[in-house]
């Protein structure tokens, strides 16, 4: 039997738990200076081939000058149509998680990334279609701003599987989501 190709969460977030600012802004992400192996990002990146973002983190990306033709496959969840200017190797769906995840994890390939928001990643973990966490935390307080995870009535323990702490003070969290039946 193939190995199942697992849903990776990968994504940094303040020390307050935020992906980004209330508006979408990273500032307090992209003004630091990167470490030569960018905290395992580019190790991380061989282990994958298709990456699933929801629409609003898409739409920064764009705006942050992703280009999103790397080759491997991207997948935006949105509820509109794709904009005029969309790459054509970007694929826009708007089909239920559940479903959705089955169809993929069935095609062969690497493992998935899922990059974020906070709603989407909700979505997928309500689902029961993450299997793992890789969070990246910064050491900086922003105050408010888009949760790692959208609020829901959730109770779900993790299990963690490793940390490494980095000299500019990041530490980055490695956590499992047990399957219950």
């Amino acid at each position: 039997m193939p190995n199942r190709r697992k849903i990776i969460v990968h994504i940094a977030t303040s020390a307050d738990g935020y992906i980004a600012r209330p508006d979408g802004d990273l500032d307090w992400l992209t003004s630091r200076p990167k470490p030569k192996d960018f905290y395992g990002v580019s190790a991380f990146m061989k282990s994958i081939d298709t990456m699933i973002l929801g629409r609003k983190t898409y739409e920064v990306g764009r705006r942050l000058g992703g280009k999103f033709d790397s080759g491997g496959r991207t997948i935006v969840f949105s509820r509109q149509a794709p904009p005029a200017d969309a790459p054509p190797m970007v694929e826009f769906v708007s089909q239920p998680v559940a479903p959705f995840v089955r169809q993929l994890r069935d095609q062969p390939g690497k493992d998935i990334w899922m990059m974020g928001g906070g709603d989407i990643i909700a979505s997928f973990l309500d689902a029961g279609a993450i299997d793992e966490f890789v969070i990246t935390m910064v050491p900086v307080f922003i105050g408010d701003g888009i949760p790692l995870i959208a609020r829901g009535h959730r109770h779900l323990p993790l299990a963690l599987m490793s940390t490494q702490s980095f000299e500019d003070g990041v530490v980055q969290l490695h956590y499992s989501v047990p399957r219950h039946s």
